[in-house]
């Protein structure tokens, strides 16, 4: 049986089209935790159907779904964009999406909460449009997690440098329903501040109290609407003091939710936690390391090379943190170590640029001697793994300190 051009080519394209969509999405058998695995491999469908959505929608800039924020453009074109997939959040189940927008936003012309607000309008909002009405009929997700990193160009000493910044949207699920079936700009702005918002950790609203226009009608059925929005934390979704999600296969997490509390309550002032990603329990190495997200501000008179950068973290900032953290935890010991995740960031503002991302993964045995003076800190590094964005790295402290980046 011959088979026609135009069918071949329909398809081939049909074929594109489906990889294209499976692409985005993160393989079920790649989801650590069990049930999560499970929720992606039972709605596969329904991620298809969203994958398909976003397939036809023009982005004003070019956006790519991702594993990883914070990548260049070449970078992000041979990097992994598998992206969507369903995770916990503070106990509840959430649809992750994470992207990377190439738009680059001008700092003197535009707010950050109108940056981060045109993100949302760009990219957030037709991911929610598409999403929300494909789940409408499943029992999951409890909220949307949505994680998109755009540029910020600014002026330094006359200069134009461009910067990244990350924005988070944490929204119930029935308030995305409302945001896509609202009929007016006022009952979409009041959707969307049922949940949570952030530029690079910090809380933020899209939608400035002051500027927000009065309800007008009830919420109804019109999707498809352009809508700007959103606010600050809501409290349903940020308890205080927050308590740790259960992403991973772990020691049992209740055993561990007061003690984490307690440790997030009474170390953030100095740790600076970071407020959307709570400590949670990881695989590593066959192992279960509890990994602590938070972020190391330095000064711009400290850049350098990713090494200096990461050198200068531990010693201005972990080192500090170890003592009191391993305190939090000297009655219990069921775990592998601490993953020290640090976000580190050239000044302290939110809109500060994220300069690296860097790990330090450290066995509870190696950090118990070095609590006990029995090991330096360059020794500890030595016991355990450093990551620099992903990838693991030897790190000499002396040396990657001394290392100051030439004036330019």
């Amino acid at each position: 049986m011959q088979i026609s051009r135009a069918s071949l080519l329909s398809a081939i394209l049909v074929s594109a089209c489906a990889w294209h969509a499976t692409a985005q999405i993160l393989a079920p058998a790649e989801v650590t935790d069990p049930e999560m695995s499970a929720l992606q491999q039972s709605h596969l469908a329904e991620l298809h159907a969203i994958t398909a959505a976003l397939n036809g929608h023009q982005y004003p800039y070019r956006f790519y779904f991702s594993r990883k924020l914070d990548l260049t453009e070449r970078e992000q074109q041979s990097s992994d964009q598998r992206a969507i997939q369903f995770d916990r959040f503070r106990g509840q189940v959430v649809l992750k999406v994470t992207g990377n927008y190439f738009a680059a936003y001008s700092a003197e012309r535009m707010s950050k909460e109108e940056r981060a607000r045109q993100t949302f309008e760009d990219v957030m909002l037709p991911i929610l449009q598409a999403a929300q009405p494909a789940l409408a009929g499943a029992n999951v997700p409890e909220a949307f997690a949505l994680e998109i990193s755009h540029h910020v160009i600014r002026k330094t000493l006359g200069v134009d440098t461009e910067g990244k910044e990350n924005v988070v949207l944490i929204l119930p699920s029935a308030a995305a329903r409302r945001l896509v079936e609202a009929r007016d700009e006022a009952g979409r702005i009041a959707a969307v501040l049922e949940g949570s918002a952030y530029l690079n950790a910090v809380p933020i609203s899209f939608w400035p109290a002051a500027a927000r226009p009065a309800p007008t009608v009830q919420v109804s059925s019109l999707r498809n609407v352009p809508a700007p929005v959103n606010a600050p934390a809501a409290p349903s979704l940020l308890p205080a003091p927050p308590v740790p999600a259960a992403p991973m296969q772990a020691p049992p997490e209740a055993e561990y939710r007061d003690t984490i509390a307690r440790m997030l309550r009474d170390l953030d002032a100095q740790a600076h936690f970071v407020p959307y990603a709570p400590p949670s329990f990881i695989p590593f190495r066959g192992g279960q390391y509890l990994q602590i997200p938070i972020t190391t501000p330095l000064a711009a008179a400290d850049l350098g090379s990713q090494y200096r950068l990461a050198a200068l973290a531990f010693d201005r900032h972990i080192a500090h943190l170890i003592r009191p953290v391993v305190a939090c935890f000297k009655d219990k010991g069921d775990f592998t170590g601490i993953d020290f995740s640090t976000s580190v960031r050239i000044g302290w503002k939110a809109e500060a640029e994220v300069s690296e991302s860097v790990e330090f993964i450290l066995p509870l045995s190696a950090l118990r001697s070095y609590v006990e003076f029995d090991l330096t800190g360059q020794q500890l590094i030595n016991a355990g793994v450093v990551l620099i964005n992903g990838e693991r790295v030897g790190l000499d402290l002396q040396t990657a300190e001394a290392f100051v980046r030439p004036a330019e």
